[in-house]
């Protein structure tokens, strides 16, 4: 994190194509003193000008993603997992369902368009519209895999439904399968008249069914209703038509024309501090239709203005050009070209389109590798190797290894909490910033802090708040405090406890921590466990080895997403299942082997592992594959004691807000493990408590 004040808040709403290029000349060519947020609803943004190709089969899922997660992190920017729902242009916030409001200096909004289809009876139930991309990408995936002589019905024959008609057919072509194109007047209206000729012949060459001066009015789960009584029987229905401005941007309060936002020359809104760009904005200045290549040469001049909007400069004007060169999919490798009324096919524009298309995306597969900052010519002796050939990971990858705090703790070194007096417990924890986004962290850090006493089969009672804020400007640190506490107030009342007090200062970077007291009767501690018992695990391990191939730009934004999202799971009903356990304690920093290890030696037993049984995150085993590893992954290795095996990598790898590892009465094990299942956890059995002190592993 730059050692500079952060004093200005930019917040990109959409990752459409505009913004996904900002980013990256953002991630090139920062702004000193601007915090980046980024809100999308998905880890990824799928390439439109793809997307044809992706249903025909010629490309994969994955190459027609842009990986916002990767992106964001590359820009040095915040990634918020979420639809916005709204904006308040007087508070200058943004709203995102399940989060304090966002607030902002200066904002952009790239959502694209959404499909007015939804509002068709019965389509929301029996039938999939072209947008938002990302859903009907993964539905096209699962209804090709096991499609048998499908029956297909597009509605919408504008170019894009064209498109996709002759795409399902190319796909589907082994399949006999039956495609119709219905248009409510005539297809294919908006092409010229050489160009319209040729896509006719293209659909009529595939087998395609064109139904014209059809209107659809209702869907049902075999098919479509036309208003005519004709019925279509369909077992894949499509809505390609009917694109409409999201409902939200309409409570605004912004000048809008036809419901798009209006902006100006300079691609400013009613409003100067918001920007709109791509298909959610109409261009008063200069009107052209809806088309992705306006958005990528829109980036340019948007983040030119983004940065000067943020520093005081002068903005310039996005100047559109007059007509472009519309390179369109017919199936098969082909593709048709229409430019000033001019239209070619065949297969070496398809050569050309493909060439576009993935120089396109390929900016944002090989983002370039950014130097680190220079160390002095002159250094104290084992600066080089205390630096190490990697950034230090956050959360529990950050915190001082076993081995050191066994040696200097000695015997206060043991369980998750203390006993402070009969029946209350105490721990306190708190977590280096993995994430940007302080909200995400202020979950995570409370989940890490309360799994001390959910460990110890304790009821959360209160909690003080330990902050350290990175250097801001006074109105950043009341945005990034009010997010802090109001989420952590939420996190802490659902567990049942109540925050009474804590301490902020300022810092080098985020750092969030609770001191939590907990209520119980009986508290289960590290000694207790007993040859027989069943080892039992309530969250899958690999959170280490996913944030730190997530910092250095090589983890799968799905998989950073869901391992977040794991970390952020609570363990309140875990513990209370588990209250029968006769040892427990929760996987964080030492890893799984580390925390075993404590169990262990506290009790006097070993413990045999089933290596296979152990639930992994998605991503990690291919990431440990690869050599990648958190800062504290050899120490917790050298710390755990001998434990032989292939694969086992894993089992060192440091946790965050990890789920809890218990030894379980064999009588009871299978009745505790299907109630955790049955509560959500991605609990298993991974083990059992043995004789002697070895852990093994098979």
């Amino acid at each position: 994190m730059s050692s500079l004040p952060l004093t200005r808040d930019l917040v990109l709403v959409g990752g459409g194509h505009t913004h996904a290029l900002v980013l990256r000349s953002w991630g090139m060519n920062p702004l000193p003193g601007v915090r980046v947020t980024v809100i999308n609803p998905g880890p990824t943004a799928p390439y439109s000008g793809m997307l044809p190709g992706f249903v025909a089969g010629h490309y994969t899922r994955q190459e027609l993603d842009i990986d916002l997660v990767k992106l964001a992190r590359f820009a040095g920017a915040r990634i918020i997992n979420g639809y916005a729902t709204g904006i308040d242009t007087d508070a200058r916030t943004i709203h995102v369902a399940g989060r304090p409001p966002i607030a902002y200096d200066v904002a952009a909004i790239d959502v694209g368009i959404t499909s007015a289809m939804p509002d068709l009876p019965g389509f929301t139930s029996h039938a999939i519209p072209a947008k938002p991309l990302g859903t009907f990408a993964s539905r096209w995936d699962a209804f090709r895999a096991q499609a048998d002589a499908p029956q297909i019905a597009i509605i919408g024959g504008g170019v894009a439904g064209a498109e996709l008609a002759l795409a399902m057919a190319h796909a589907l072509r082994d399949k006999q399968p039956t495609v119709r194109l219905i248009d409510r007047s005539r297809v294919l209206a908006a092409l010229g008249y050489k160009a319209r000729q040729k896509m006719l012949a293209a659909l009529t060459a595939s087998n395609v069914e064109i139904i014209e001066d059809a209107e659809v009015t209702e869907i049902f789960a075999q098919g479509v209703v036309l208003r005519d009584g004709r019925t279509i029987r369909s077992d894949f229905t499509n809505g390609a038509a009917g694109a409409k401005p999201h409902d939200w941007i309409a409570q605004t309060g912004l000048d809008l024309h036809e419901g798009f936002i209006t902006v100006d020359a300079n691609l400013q809104s009613s409003a100067p501090e918001i920007f709109a760009v791509g298909d959610c904005a109409h261009l008063s200045h200069d009107p052209r239709p809806k088309a992705g290549v306006y958005a990528v040469r829109e980036a340019p001049v948007l983040f030119d203005n983004l940065r000067a909007a943020l520093s005081g400069g002068e903005l310039r004007p996005y100047k559109p050009q007059r007509d472009y060169l519309k390179l369109i999919s017919l199936g098969a490798k082909s593709a048709l070209a229409e430019k000033f009324g001019t239209a070619r096919e065949g297969p070496l524009l398809w050569k050309l389109k493909n060439y576009i298309d993935r120089k396109f995306m390929d900016q944002f597969d090989t983002l370039p590798a950014m130097p680190a900052p220079a160390l002095p010519r002159t250094v104290a002796l084992g600066l080089k190797d205390a630096l190490g050939d990697k950034p230090m990971c956050g959360g529990c990858g950050a915190k001082v290894g076993r081995a050191t705090l066994q040696t200097v703790l000695r015997d206060q070194f043991g369980d998750d909490a203390a006993e402070v007096q009969p029946g209350q417990v105490m721990s306190t924890d708190h977590l280096r910033a993995l994430t940007h986004d302080p909200v995400l962290m202020t979950r995570i850090a409370a989940v890490h802090a309360l799994g001390d006493i959910w460990a110890m089969g304790a009821t959360p009672q209160a909690a003080t708040a330990n902050l350290i804020l990175p250097r801001l400007s006074a109105a950043l640190q009341e945005r990034t405090m009010a997010e802090i506490m109001t989420t952590a107030s939420e996190v802490f009342a659902k567990a049942g406890a109540k925050i009474i007090g804590g301490h902020s200062s300022l810092g080098d970077e985020l750092t969030i921590g609770f001191t939590v007291t907990g209520l119980t009767q009986n508290p289960i501690t590290l000694a207790g466990a007993q040859p027989g018992d069943t080892l039992i695990i309530t969250k899958p391990i690999g959170s280490g080895t996913v944030m730190a191939a997530e910092m250095a730009g090589q983890a799968n934004g799905e998989d950073v997403i869901r391992c977040l999202d794991l970390m952020m799971q609570d363990q309140a009903a875990a513990s209370v299942i588990l209250r029968n356990a006769h040892a427990m304690t929760d996987i964080t920093g030492f890893g799984l082997a580390g925390h075993l290890r404590g169990i262990c030696d506290a009790s006097g037993v070993g413990a045999a592992l089933d290596l296979d049984a152990i639930p992994l995150m998605d991503g990690a085993l291919a990431l440990s594959g690869a050599g990648v590893r958190s800062t504290l992954f050899e120490d917790n290795r050298t710390s755990a004691g001998p434990i032989n095996g292939p694969g086992i990598d894993l089992l060192f790898d440091p946790q965050t807000a990890g789920g809890l590892l218990a030894a379980v009465p064999a009588a009871i094990s299978d009745k505790a493990l299907k109630a955790l299942q049955e509560a959500g956890y991605t609990a298993a059995v991974i083990g059992q408590i043995t004789e002697g002190s070895q852990i093994t592993t098979c």
